[in-house]
């Protein structure tokens, strides 16, 4: 057996909304000082910050009133780095937390390794527990890193990232194959099948056309 990284995604019920995007819009706070903070870095030295260059500027936030657990704080920064290179920028999109702009970003709140904990139908995150429809027996899984995230319609979805069990194939060895003119394929088991076989019907299948006999041809055909 082997074990393979799968991301699992969850709806929550409805009640989570709030408490989620109270959350998300200190995401989006977070995440336009950090796009200010490193556009200006670009700008006046030079300088590309790495995404742990950018939690030194945050630390402590937490501590200050910052509704948020520190690992997510330290996720968001790792993100921003990463996105930010992807797209070779200096500087990103702001993320707005307004639902009457049209350009309101939809909520997005990432979280590592431990950060979210599942008992009996529901996920505990920053102090608060959630309940979800449970379609895949969460709690037989360790939980890793992920994300909540809300659709257009204003729903929210957990997902995360798990350790599932894979069973390796039952294949045990491999047959090579020559293909050829004679034989359509030669394996290396010494077992032949027999190609171009339809080059001895054709001066039948010929004769049968030019005399017009349809239901000689249709025989040829059918061998």
């Amino acid at each position: 057996m082997e074990r393979q990284t799968k991301t699992l995604k969850f709806r929550l019920k409805d009640k989570s909304a709030n408490a989620l995007e109270a959350v998300a819009f200190d995401v989006n706070q977070v995440w336009n000082y950090l796009n200010q903070t490193s556009s200006r870095a670009i700008r006046e030295r030079g300088l590309f910050l790495s995404g742990y260059d950018l939690q030194k500027y945050v630390a402590g936030a937490t501590k200050e009133g910052l509704d948020m657990p520190s690992q997510t704080l330290q996720q968001i920064c790792e993100e921003y780095a990463t996105r930010r290179k992807q797209f070779k920028k200096s500087r990103l999109r702001w993320r707005v937390s307004n639902k009457n702009s049209p350009k309101y970003s939809l909520g997005w709140i990432p979280f590592k390794k431990g950060a979210v904990k599942y008992q009996n139908g529901q996920i505990k995150f920053n102090g608060h527990w959630f309940k979800l429809w449970d379609s895949y027996g969460l709690g037989k899984f360790e939980l890793r890193a992920g994300s909540f995230n809300q659709d257009s319609r204003g729903r929210w979805y957990l997902n995360v990232a798990v350790k599932v069990q894979t069973e390796k194939g039952c294949g045990t060895s491999s047959v090579g194959i020559d293909l050829g003119l004679k034989e359509a394929a030669v394996a290396s088991d010494g077992s032949r099948i027999e190609g171009r076989f339809y080059r001895k019907l054709e001066q039948k299948l010929g004769i049968a056309q030019r005399s017009r006999n349809k239901s000689r041809a249709k025989a040829i055909h059918a061998k």
